[in-house]
């Protein structure tokens, strides 16, 4: 067993015995909570931002209806009960679900929440060119409305068999109308005030954000768990990278939370010997992976630059480069180098839960180099005397992009190299993470404008069902001009079958056939090489050796039970 292995495992004792210890404290009386994630947080309002560390920043204070716990369970947040057919939450017909909320409960203003604010943040999010990062969570709602001050209806145009895709998760929480009431359609971005500093129903509350800095929380005087947050203050500080945040907890118990900590397996190990805090590690839907860009992105193509307009990419509009490209990675490789126990190899957009992983693009794990000359080969792409391929006058020359992190440069590298015996010419690029998932429209360097033919992330999706996030690849999820850059379909992928296998998979109930259909969405994915996954990623982040009650979480946002966080006495 490996050095990290047994930390891990050391880490997931230390948790159990500290979640079944009951915490003793009351609201407040923890003092300070010092939170570190080295991709600093742009916005506080997730509907406008599809980063995860800014879905997990508002965690902290807007929340959805119910959300995911760290087994992947649904669990009540603003409600008493989850609506089901057998308790008469969900119609048999299942085209509508019915919320209750919970009486008493207030926004962090001591204003009350009602079903008013649940019914006006699906008008927002559904508004005509909103932009809204998180739209997939409302398919095929067709009304939203409050039957009572407590009660809310969603009504859906086709059966919905899982139909809690609206308000449920980190990723779709409520906002409050009062706040946001002018912040509709083309204005939502332009309401800095409330994007960031919204009012929530969480347990802390904004006292100052600096976006891409940092952000100060109170302790949120209207929670309504009496005792909760025991921290009287947070502070989610960001920027550095990776490295430094592991350092930040472990070694010098600086921070009590580090987030995302994509480093080299075996400098984790070397940082947790200080014994100033413990690694944490769970798996959840992540993939690290390619995204490929089917259009021109060079400057050349000016304001139409990555969009349907500019034309095909000259290389990567290819299916025999994109598949070359896929098997040409040694994945084992990059996982050793990068991930250790926190990575395996993966061909999938969907790798979990095991009902959904697909068998079918398992060619992708073993590296051909051979067989993947054989194809430009066969395709035209002639090796030239530099080392590099051209078909016509097109040069098999990429532009490769990231964000800023240690093991996202180190997997660049390797992948250039195994690129260059294919004949693949790349120039590497890394963007500061703030930068590159910020979301901001103005900016030529985020992950959603795609400024260059290849780049590498992951994300993942709240919960188990990977509906919504399948429904991200559909035609009119794709990020342009005229919805401000913000959808979720990144490589621009557009094919009218496969948003039928999303109508389908939306109007199925029975698990095994919604299996089906799920993995016959991800295969024409990776088929179409529309993506290159590399890596199915475990979240590893650390904690402070004082701090209890953290619960690793992969299904939603690491932050979702810091309410219940405490200090060790």
């Amino acid at each position: 067993m490996t050095k990290l292995r047994l930390l891990l495992t050391a880490s997931a004792v230390a948790l159990t015995l500290g979640t079944a210890a009951s915490a003793q404290a009351a609201r407040g009386s923890d003092g300070e909570l010092k939170i570190l994630y080295w991709q600093a947080v742009s916005v506080l309002n997730p509907y406008l931002s599809g980063g995860t560390k800014d879905l997990h920043g508002s965690s902290m204070v807007i929340e959805p209806l119910a959300r995911y716990d760290e087994k992947g369970n649904m669990v009540p947040k603003l409600v008493d009960e989850i609506p089901t057919i057998e308790n008469g939450g969900v119609s048999k017909d299942l085209k509508s679900i019915t919320w209750k909320l919970s009486k008493g409960i207030k926004w962090s203003d001591g204003t009350d929440f009602t079903a008013d604010d649940v019914v006006f943040t699906a008008d927002y999010c559904l508004a005509p060119d909103g932009g809204c990062q998180q739209r997939a969570y409302f398919s095929d709602v067709t009304k939203v409305e409050a039957l009572d001050p407590l009660t809310v209806k969603i009504t859906f145009g086709v059966p919905k068999p899982f139909p809690y895709g609206p308000f449920v998760g980190s990723q779709s929480p409520i906002l409050q109308k009062a706040q946001f009431k002018d912040c509709m359609g083309a204005k939502a971005p332009e309401c800095t005030d409330a994007n960031f500093h919204p009012h929530g129903t969480g347990p802390f509350r904004v006292t100052e954000f600096k976006p891409n800095d940092v952000i100060s929380f109170e302790a949120n005087p209207y929670y309504r768990v009496a005792d909760e947050p025991h921290f009287a203050t947070a502070v989610l500080k960001g920027g550095g990278d990776a490295a430094s945040a592991a350092r930040a907890v472990l070694e010098t118990g600086e921070y009590d939370y580090a987030w995302n900590l994509q480093v080299e397996p075996e400098i984790l190990a070397q940082m947790a010997q200080a014994g100033k805090g413990v690694i944490v590690s769970s798996f959840g839907t992540q993939v690290e992976r390619l995204e490929v860009n089917p259009y021109d992105a060079s400057a050349a193509a000016g304001d139409a630059r990555s969009t349907k307009q500019a034309g095909p990419n000259p290389a990567l509009s290819d299916p025999a480069v994109r598949k070359a490209l896929s098997i040409a990675i040694d994945r084992d490789l990059l996982v050793e180098a990068g991930y250790g126990e926190a990575g395996r190899p993966t061909c999938n957009f969907v790798p979990a839960p095991d009902i959904y992983a697909s068998t079918a693009n398992d060619w992708c794990l073993k590296q051909d180099v051979a067989g993947a000359n054989k194809l430009l080969d066969d395709a035209g792409w002639v090796m030239g005397s530099d080392g590099v391929r051209t078909k016509g006058d097109a040069r098999l020359s990429l532009i490769f992009q990231t964000s800023t992190n240690s093991v996202r440069q180190g997997s660049q590298a390797l992948i250039k190299q195994m690129w260059q015996q294919i004949g693949v010419e790349t120039e590497l690029r890394n963007t500061d993470p703030s930068v590159f998932f910020g979301g901001d429209p103005a900016s030529p360097d985020t992950f959603q404008k795609f400024y260059s033919d290849i780049e590498m992330y992951t994300n993942n999706f709240d919960g188990t069902d990977p509906e919504k996030y399948l429904a991200g690849r559909m035609c009119d999820k794709i990020p342009s001009p005229e919805n401000g850059w913000l959808g979720e379909n990144v490589s621009r992928y557009c094919d009218p079958a496969y948003d039928k296998l999303a109508a389908k998979l939306a109007g199925t109930g029975k698990l095994a056939d919604r299996a089906e259909i799920a993995k016959e969405m991800n295969d024409m994915l990776i088929e179409a090489g529309t993506m290159i996954p590399l890596i199915h990623r475990g979240d590893v982040s650390a904690h402070s050796a004082t701090l209890e009650g953290v619960r690793m979480n992969s299904w939603d946002s690491q932050l979702w039970n810091v309410a219940s966080w405490y200090r060790k006495k």
